[in-house]
């Protein structure tokens, strides 16, 4: 993958996220590897990263006002979009999508987005993409509250569907590795 924050990157992911082993995925599906990518992404470095690389592939999106994550894995990196965009002088807010509404307080389903006009232009990021479902389904929680998806920006594709869902959903997709960077055709 050559030199520079990419290949660093990819080298966080393959050494502290990558494990060769059978699990089931949040999709139900079986699997014979693994990628954790909080074991990476929440290292100080690995924010650092993430932050860079994932902003860089938002641009490629087109205008955004701000970045949003799924949670869990998705939250750490639209925070770290959101400071590495403040950083450069082209601030984008993080606002965290929910899973389910909270069960108390304000009983939200997004975080952050509080200052944002109707219509805002919104990218949204995930971790690791496999069939899909839960980015589509973060998709309509913030077309629900009125937000324009710019589309989508992955730090792993699986490779297992996933893109061929969120483009059939109308949405652009990016993903910065796939399962071929760590496991070789």
């Amino acid at each position: 993958m050559g030199q520079g924050p990419r290949a660093r990157l990819f080298e966080l992911l393959r050494t502290r996220a990558f494990e060769r082993k059978r699990v089931i995925l949040a999709s139900g599906r079986e699997s014979d590897f693994f990628i954790d990518c909080k074991q990476a992404v929440l290292s100080a470095e690995g924010h650092a990263l993430v932050g860079e690389e994932m902003l860089e592939a938002v641009g490629r999106l087109g205008p955004c006002v701000a970045v949003a994550g799924v949670e869990l894995g998705g939250c750490p990196l639209a925070s770290a979009v959101a400071m590495t965009s403040f950083h450069r002088g082209a601030p984008l807010d993080a606002v965290y999508v929910r899973k389910d509404a909270k069960d108390h307080g304000s009983k939200r389903l997004l975080e952050g987005n509080g200052a944002l006009e109707p219509g805002a232009r919104i990218a949204l990021l995930e971790d690791v993409v496999t069939t899909g479902g839960s980015t589509l389904k973060a998709a309509a929680k913030l077309r629900d509250a009125g937000y324009a998806i710019a589309g989508v920006v992955a730090l792993v594709d699986r490779l297992e569907g996933g893109r061929e869902a969120i483009e059939a959903d109308g949405l652009v997709f990016v993903a910065l590795y796939t399962r071929s960077d760590f496991i070789p055709p």
